[in-house]
């Protein structure tokens, strides 16, 4: 059938060869001419997305385009757009040393600094302004160096066992070796007896025996 006079023709989708008024035509790439569907174009860059693709290239066999996200954006769903545009993001940084925000509620990523030589390293998270350890992937250990924070069990490393901690390094307390308990000597002898029982010396905090030699003391 022929179009009525001046209403420009129904080009078809390069996908499913459907007919499409000009208002539904969405291109893709900036490169080329080609043109597609809502449905056709959105299912399109679902699929490579969900594969693992970041750079998505041209639906049409004869073309070697890549389709740009703001073209693409008007045919897309939301969660869609920011998917690809995360996948695209992170494909930036490949070979790049990541991090990413420990916080549950953020999460952002990052381009981590060398953190070989094993020090503290506090960073502050570009997003959420909050502080964490790159070198730990935690929240910011305020006053606890990260070997003395890897020591500690899963159930010592809220905000108020780590004051705890530092508190007990300022005073010089000792943890018994078998209970974790901390004990403070305020006089007497490097011969602790713990509350559980256990015997050990708080100078080197190694089990008590009956010749205690080469201790380095208090």
């Amino acid at each position: 059938m022929a179009e009525p006079a001046g209403q420009a023709p129904h080009a078809p989708c390069s996908i499913c060869m459907e007919p499409m008024a000009p208002s539904e035509a969405h291109r893709g790439g900036s490169g080329c001419a080609h043109a597609f569907c809502r449905a056709c174009l959105a299912g399109h860059v679902r699929a490579k997305v969900e594969a693992g693709a970041a750079a998505v290239r041209c639906p049409d066999a004869s073309c070697a385009g890549a389709l740009d996200p703001e073209l693409c954006r008007a045919a897309l769903p939301g969660d869609l757009f920011v998917r690809w545009c995360g996948a695209l993001c992170e494909s930036m940084f490949m070979g790049a040393q990541r991090t990413y925000c420990p916080f549950p509620d953020c999460s952002e990523m990052m381009v981590a600094d060398d953190v070989s030589d094993g020090c503290v390293t506090q960073s502050e998270c570009q997003v959420c302004r909050r502080l964490f350890c790159a070198n730990c992937q935690v929240p910011w250990h305020a006053g606890v160096s990260c070997v003395e924070f890897a020591r500690l069990g899963a159930g010592e490393r809220g905000r108020e066992d780590l004051l705890l901690v530092e508190t007990a390094r300022g005073s010089k307390w000792k943890r018994c070796p078998r209970c974790r308990f901390y004990v403070e000597k305020s006089h007497g002898c490097l011969h602790i007896t713990c509350r559980c029982g256990f015997q050990f010396c708080y100078g080197c905090e190694k089990p008590w025996e009956l010749i205690h030699d080469g201790c380095p003391g208090e």
